[in-house]
C-alpha cells in the first residue's frame, strides 16, 4: 500500500459522528467566514443556499482559520448564499475520481463530464493534494522518450519522468505544439491540463489540436478563465491526482499543464484575499510555495513515470519574470518558442539555441550529443552573421565556420520546421545527422 492510498483511507475511517454543521457569517470578494465548523486547512466543506441542508450546494476548501471561525474559499459562483447560509463539514480533503473510464473524456476540475457524452463509470477516488514520491525511491531517468516534434528530439530531447517548461509569449502556438506531441508521443497516457483558458479555446484544443487519435489515450481537464481561482488551482492539483493514478499503475504519462502561470495568477488571487502581502510584482509568497509543491509531484516514481510539460507565459517575453524565473529554477529544462520565429511562419516556434535539457547526458548518447551540438554551433554561427548576410555585407572566405553555417542554414531551417501532420519514420538525430552529411558533401 502507498503512503498516498493510506492517508486516503485514514481521512475515510475518521468517525464520521453526527454531521457538523456552521453558519455563514460573512461573504467578501472571494472569502466566505463560517462560525460553528472547527473544520481543518484543506478540508473540503458544501455551502447551501438555505438555511436547511437542502437545495442547492457549492463546495469550499478551507483555506484559514481566524479564531474560532473558519475562512473558505468557494470553488463555484457564490450568487445566492447570504449571512445564515448553512455550512456542512465532510471531514474529507478535496478528492477527485480516477480510472480507466476517464480515457478519452473532457472534465472539470471536480471531475464532472463536460463533453456530453455521457456519465462517468469511475470507482476510485485521490486527494487532489498528495506529497511527491521520496526523492530515493524515484527511479533515475534513463530512458528518452520520443515527442514526434523534430526540434524537441534532436536538440531537447525528453526522460521518461523528466519535467520540462514551454516558455513563451502569448500566440506563438504553444497550444498547437502541445497537441502535436500528445498525437505523436510515445507515452502510455496524456493527462491535460488546461488552466485559464477561453472557452473557445478549449472546444477548438480538443476537436482541432488534439484531435480524435489523440484525444483517444488523453484526458482533459478544464478550467476556464471566467471560473473561480480555486476552480482553477484544483484542475492543477486534479490533474496531477489523475496522472499519479495511472503512474501508480506502473504506465508512463505524458502530463501537460497549459499554463502554470494561470495557475500561478489564481493562487496569487486567493492569497491577497486572505490577506497575504504582495512581494514580486504582486505575487504572494503562497505562490512560490504552490510552485515546488506542485511541480515536484511530476516525475519518476517507484513504478510508472510523469513526463511534465508546463507551458510557461513570459510576460512581454520576458523569460525572467518571477513565475518563469521560479519555474525554470525547479524544471530539468525548458523549451523558448520565438515570437520572431513565429512572424516569419516558422513552426513550431522554437529557439533551439536558448532551449536546454537538463538530462540529456542520461537520454542520448555520445553521438548524437555529438550531432545535436555541431548543429547547434552552425545555427548560432548563423545568428552572428545573419544581419550582414540580409544586408549583402558578408564576404565569403574570411570564416570557414560562418561559411559552413550559411550552406547549412537551409537545410536545418528545413529540418526545424514541422507542419502538424508530419509524422517521420527515422529517428530525428539520424535525420540531422544525414543533413550535416549533405551540407559537408
Amino acid at each position: 500500500m502507498t503512503a498516498l492510498s493510506h492517508a486516503l483511507q485514514q481521512a475515510r475511517a475518521v468517525p464520521r459522528g453526527p454531521v457538523a454543521y456552521g453558519k455563514v457569517r460573512s461573504i467578501v470578494g472571494l472569502l466566505v467566514e463560517a462560525s460553528g465548523l472547527n473544520a481543518a486547512v484543506g478540508e473540503l466543506c458544501y455551502i447551501y443556499e438555505g438555511t436547511r441542508p437542502t437545495g442547492r450546494r457549492i463546495k469550499a476548501e478551507v483555506v484559514g482559520v481566524r479564531s474560532e471561525v473558519a475562512v473558505l474559499m468557494p470553488l463555484e459562483e457564490t450568487h445566492g448564499l447570504r449571512a445564515g447560509s448553512l455550512v456542512q463539514r465532510s471531514r474529507l480533503p478535496l478528492s477527485v475520481r480516477v480510472g480507466c473510464g476517464l480515457l478519452g473524456r473532457v472534465i472539470d476540475a471536480n471531475g464532472r463530464p463536460l463533453d456530453g457524452v455521457g456519465p462517468l463509470v469511475l470507482t476510485d477516488t485521490r486527494p487532489v493534494q498528495a506529497p511527491p514520491p521520496p526523492a530515493m525511491e524515484r527511479q533515475l531517468i534513463n530512458t528518452p522518450l520520443l515527442t514526434g516534434v523534430r526540434a524537441v528530439d534532436a536538440f531537447t530531447p525528453l526522460g521518461r519522468g523528466q519535467r520540462i517548461g514551454i516558455f513563451a509569449g502569448s500566440g506563438v502556438g504553444k497550444s498547437t505544439l502541445l497537441g502535436m506531441m500528445a498525437r505523436q508521443t510515445e507515452a502510455d497516457v496524456n493527462v491535460i491540463a488546461l488552466v485559464g483558458e477561453r472557452s473557445r479555446e478549449v472546444r477548438e484544443f480538443v476537436h482541432d489540436t488534439l484531435g480524435e487519435e489523440g484525444l483517444r489515450r488523453s484526458v482533459v481537464i478544464a478550467a476556464t478563465g471566467d471560473q473561480a481561482a480555486m476552480m482553477r488551482v484544483k484542475a492543477a492539483t486534479a490533474a496531477l491526482a489523475i496522472a499519479e493514478h495511472f503512474r501508480d499503475q506502473g504506465q508512463d504519462v505524458l502530463l501537460m499543464m497549459d499554463s502554470i502561470t494561470r495557475v500561478a495568477m489564481a493562487q496569487r488571487e486567493i492569497g491577497l484575499a486572505i490577506g497575504e502581502p504582495p512581494t514580486t510584482r504582486g505575487y504572494t509568497p503562497s505562490v512560490f510555495a504552490l510552485l515546488p509543491r506542485l511541480l515536484e509531484r511530476a516525475g519518476p516514481g517507484a513504478i510508472g513515470s510523469i513526463t511534465g510539460l508546463f507551458t510557461v507565459l513570459v510576460d512581454g517575453d520576458d523569460l525572467d519574470e518571477p513565475v518563469g524565473d521560479a519555474a525554470r529554477g525547479i524544471l530539468d529544462g525548458h523549451i523558448v518558442l520565438s515570437r520572431k520565429l513565429a512572424h516569419a511562419g516558422h513552426f513550431p516556434a522554437i529557439d533551439v539555441l536558448q532551449s536546454v535539457s537538463r538530462v540529456i547526458d542520461r537520454v542520448t548518447t555520445p553521438e548524437a550529443r555529438s550531432t545535436s551540438d555541431e548543429a547547434r554551433g552552425l545555427l548560432a554561427a548563423y545568428h552572428e552573421i545573419e544581419d550582414l548576410v540580409r544586408v549583402g555585407a558578408y564576404e565569403r572566405g574570411q570564416d570557414p565556420l560562418a561559411d559552413r553555417a550559411l550552406d547549412a542554414h537551409s537545410a536545418l531551417t528545413n529540418f526545424l520546421r514541422q507542419r502538424v501532420t508530419d509524422t517521420t519514420d527515422a529517428t530525428p538525430i539520424d535525420t540531422l545527422r544525414q543533413v550535416l552529411h549533405g551540407v559537408t558533401a
